[in-house]
Parts: C-alpha cells; structure tokens; sequence
C-alpha cells in the first residue's frame, strides 16, 4: 500500500504486515512514524479483510526508539509540543483496544520506544542475538509508553525492576527466557515465524472469539477473579449462542477449514 512516508505496509493471506521504515535512523520513531503506524493500525483494524497485524522493522533494526537528532532538546517540552493530540491518535489504536491481535517481529535490536511500544502488543518475537533495552534512566528519563505498568506483569515485579532501574541491555534469548518475548529466534527467521504464526490464526480462528479472548484478558488485567470469570462465563455463553460456533464445531467434524460468518467490526460480545 501506497501513501505513508515512513512505514510500509503490505497484506496476504489476511494477515498485514507493518514495516517500519527509516533504516538510515535505525527505524528511530520520529513524530511522523508514530502518527503513520498508529493510522495504520487504525485502518487494518477496522478492514474485515485484516485478521492480524505483524510490525517488524526494515532491514537489520526493529527500532532504536525515539529519534534523538534534537540532542538535548530531544524529550523538552516545545519538541513535545504535539504530545496531547499524539496520546488521542494512540488510543483511539491502543492494541489493548483493537479486535485484531498485533504481532512484534523484532527481527533487530529495540530499545527504548522501541520495546516500550511493542509490550504493549499482544504477541513478541524477538532475534536471539539481538541487543534490547529499557534504557531511560541513562538517559535522565523515566520509562513511558505503560511499560511500568505492563512489565511487571510480563516478568514478575524484581525482574521488571531490575530492567528499568538499570536501564542495562540484554539478549532476545534472555527475554525470551523470562517471558519477555514468546519467541527468540535467528534474525532471518523472526518475521517469516511471525508472518506464519498470524497466517495460522487468520485462516483457523474466529475473529470475533479472538477478538473477545484480548478483550477477556486485557480487562481481567484490572478485575478480581470473580468479576472475571463472570464476564468470562458471560461470553462463553453469549458465542455459543453465534454463527461461529455452529461453524467451529461443524468444520472440525467435518475436518475442513472454517468459514467464519462472524465479523470482527460487526458482530461483538455487548458484555465486553
């Protein structure tokens, strides 16, 4: 697809996959970048034909976070002069929001924005060798993006404060060890892993049961487990009740592959 400055975006086989594209700044996020990836999520998510996106980066980076080309004055307040309007474009495309799972193919080194933003997605392949890091403290920052809150429940609170206070780099294979990333594999293999995994889930799942499942989790994030499991048994009984669980059960009798009736924009659990 044509029309962004920054990014590339292609789709086959229902699945979208987001390049970031500033290979000559290590795919740094300018304010251009991030508008454009969160257009875009945007756009996939409400395309009926896009059942997964998987955000990777060009060439040998996934991403060196924000573009520091200011020096100095790179995090002042005039450089963040956009920072209200840049929060309302990123929730109206939060991932915790969407009814499409995003996907990281970290396929380089990230640090930074460039791991904070990817947390916050629903799935991360990482390359084994490559160097990761929350590295705001050495830069007189704090971390942003809602990594403070989501890493502690990605690794456990000593684990998350051990990486933010110290801001220190590690491996894609450590990450992956302590549940960072689901995934640590040779960098050539990371997006076509990636690209297949959502090619899967595009042809074999339900969008809308995917789409209620994120929605289950996210929100059972903040929920004790008697709320939780009442929305849960909730839903469960409201997707019974649907076309895609009629189609489902027949499929996998029948051993065929699934025609889901359902759509992701459309149709959608009231409950959640």
């Amino acid at each position: 697809m044509t029309g962004y400055q920054t990014i590339l975006t292609d789709v086959s086989d229902k699945v979208a996959t987001i390049w970031l594209n500033r290979p000559e700044r290590r795919n740094s996020f300018s304010p251009d970048m991030t508008r454009e990836l969160h257009e875009a999520f945007a756009r996939f998510e409400a395309d009926d034909g896009v059942r997964a996106l998987v955000v990777t980066g060009a060439e040998k980076y996934f991403s060196a976070g924000a573009d520091l080309g200011r020096g100095g004055d790179t995090f002042s307040r005039s450089a963040s002069a956009d920072a209200a309007e840049q929060r309302q474009r990123a929730e109206r495309a939060e991932p915790g929001q969407m009814r499409t799972p995003v996907i990281a193919a970290m396929n380089g080194s990230a640090v930074g924005m460039g791991i904070t933003l990817p947390i916050s997605w629903d799935i991360r392949f990482a390359a084994a060798d490559a160097k990761y890091g929350f590295v705001f403290t050495r830069r007189g920052l704090v971390p942003e993006a809602g990594s403070t809150w989501m890493l502690p429940r990605l690794v456990g609170l000593s684990r998350a404060m051990e990486l933010l206070l110290s801001g220190r780099i590690f491996s894609g294979a450590e990450g992956a060890e302590m549940g960072l990333f689901s995934r640590a594999l040779p960098a050539d293999d990371v997006l076509p892993a990636a690209q297949e995994f959502a090619k899967d889930l595009a042809a074999n799942t339900s969008a809308v049961s995917v789409a209620a499942t994120k929605a289950l989790v996210y929100h059972g994030l903040g929920q004790d487990r008697e709320e939780s499991h009442t929305i849960e048994q909730q839903a469960f009984r409201w997707m019974g009740n649907q076309a895609d669980a009629a189609e489902g059960v027949t499929a996998f009798l029948e051993k065929r592959t699934p025609q889901w009736p359902l759509s992701k924009v459309k149709n959608y659990p009231p409950m959640l």
